[in-house]
């Protein structure tokens, strides 16, 4: 079946209709995520060593308070399933970038922490990641574009998630790592 027919044929399924501008936006973001995650990984791989979910991670646990966050809550914000954050996780405790620590509270919570050597990792990642971003999407966008987009995400995440702002945070500001 040629690819146009298929684009058609989903355009109206069950009575669910989505305009070919939409489609072809939609299409161009799976595309660009795509691309930026696999382009920001193999960046991040070759120069320190460390893939894109272990930063993620360790961004994530580095702005914690503490530097500890439950192990369910981190899985969240890396979108991962707790079974994906577990097998990640083990990889990690075993080169000494996190650690586990039972939750006193709830016997059956787990919290992960950043250690020492995982704030070191993690800084020396930041700039190679952040230079990434610079370069491979941020530049390619003017100050219109950018709020824009962040209102237009703002919307879809907040339709997602609900209590979550409809604009994101931080669209307003620039990002420095000192």
């Amino acid at each position: 079946m040629p690819a146009a027919s298929a684009i058609s044929r989903a355009k109206s399924v069950r009575g669910h209709r989505v305009d070919d501008r939409r489609l072809a936006v939609w299409k161009a973001f799976l595309k660009a995520h795509s691309a930026l995650a696999a382009t920001l990984n193999r960046e991040l791989e070759a120069e320190r060593g460390m893939p894109i979910g272990w930063y993620g991670a360790l961004l994530n646990l580095s702005r914690a308070p503490g530097g500890r966050m439950r192990m369910q809550e981190l899985a969240g914000l890396v979108m991962l399933s707790c079974s994906g954050l577990t097998r990640l996780f083990d990889r990690m405790e075993a080169a000494g970038v996190v650690r586990r620590e039972a939750c006193p509270q709830d016997r059956r919570g787990t919290f992960a922490v950043i250690t020492p050597r995982g704030r070191r990792a993690f800084k020396r990642a930041a700039p190679v990641h952040l230079r990434g971003i610079q370069e491979h999407f941020a530049r390619h966008l003017s100050d219109e574009e950018v709020a824009a987009l962040g209102s237009a995400l703002g919307k879809i995440v907040a339709a997602s998630e609900p209590g979550a702002p409809h604009t994101c945070e931080g669209a307003d500001r620039s990002v420095r790592l000192s």
